[in-house]
């Protein structure tokens, strides 16, 4: 395995860094449903306080440029404005001026052990209090109901209190999910939020997705975050959604069936918000497919004016 420690450059503001701060993490890649993680890569390193860098990892190491090509900007007669992807650890402060760590920028393409182990040495290093990361995936939901959350890790305690759906399945990995495994081994505090974003607005940049990743990055930490903004974005999307729906009848029946599935299984859940189980109703796939082509014609040509 390469050395972990050539994978990145500290700068010299990682020196005063203070020990026990929690870390956030979300990297774009594999998975981003409701735009989730990009979402909290703009909101954390733009709307809070000011931000450090503290490490920046070797993107010649980890990234496939042709996979994630570069944009640049073209000037009348030559280049510039290279701009290539970063993944980088920062020292931020949430809204009543409390430190954290945010790493934030590209799952790695390579070196996934290395990176891990890198992250690791990292989080001992600052000896950092909690690693909490977000990951978005799409499930049959409606958008009429709160979004939830299956959370993993070694907080028994808030993942009683906040995991909504808690299933035994096989999926594909992602490096927050090898970096969680490694924390555990040596037994590390690790959080990890799952975003449950209706598969019909997986596509879109869905407000309260970025919200829900913050209630329970807020329950695990304690920092505080401004949502006045967000929530008034979510308010504005879910009344364009709704106007969508209300305006065709397949779609009202399909998004009650979802209502219907979600209800039933919420009904003896612990959590009391969220998810549904298969019963004498449409297939999640129906649902799911039906609304979709409906709101990506709709984001396409703008407002149907068909009753089907």
């Amino acid at each position: 395995m390469r050395n972990p420690r050539e994978l990145y450059e500290l700068t010299a503001e990682a020196m005063d860094v203070p020990a026990g701060l929690p870390l956030i993490a979300g990297l774009t890649g594999f998975a981003d449903a409701g735009g989730a993680i990009s979402l909290l890569g703009a909101y954390t390193l733009e709307n809070l306080p000011g931000h450090e860098l503290l490490a920046r990892f070797d993107n010649d190491i980890l990234l496939d440029y042709r996979a994630r090509r570069p944009t640049f900007t073209f000037e009348h007669d030559h280049v510039e404005d290279y701009n290539p992807p970063k993944l980088a650890l920062y020292l931020v402060h949430d809204e009543v001026g409390r430190p954290f760590l945010f790493l934030g920028g590209y799952e790695p393409d390579f070196a996934w052990e290395a990176f891990a182990a890198a992250v690791v040495g990292l989080v001992e290093t600052f000896e950092v209090s909690s690693v909490n990361w977000v990951h978005a995936i799409p499930m049959p939901v409606p958008h009429t109901r709160p979004l939830q959350l299956t959370v993993s890790g070694n907080n028994a305690e808030l993942i009683e209190q906040l995991s909504a759906w808690r299933p035994r399945s096989q999926a594909p990995a992602t490096a927050m999910h090898l970096i969680e495994s490694r924390l555990m081994e040596k037994g590390h505090a690790t959080n990890g939020f799952v975003v449950l974003v209706p598969h019909y607005l997986g596509d879109t940049e869905y407000p309260a997705a970025l919200i829900t990743a913050l209630q329970g990055i807020s329950a695990a930490t304690g920092l505080v975050f401004p949502t006045d903004d967000l929530r008034a974005d979510d308010r504005d999307f879910i009344a364009n959604i709704n106007e969508q729906v209300l305006g065709n009848a397949e779609l009202q029946r399909l998004v009650g069936a979802l209502e219907e599935r979600h209800d039933t299984y919420m009904q003896d859940n612990p959590v009391r918000r969220g998810l549904g189980e298969a019963g004498n109703l449409p297939t999640a796939d129906e649902i799911a497919a039906e609304l979709e082509q409906f709101l990506a014609h709709q984001r396409r040509h703008g407002r149907d004016d068909s009753s089907d």
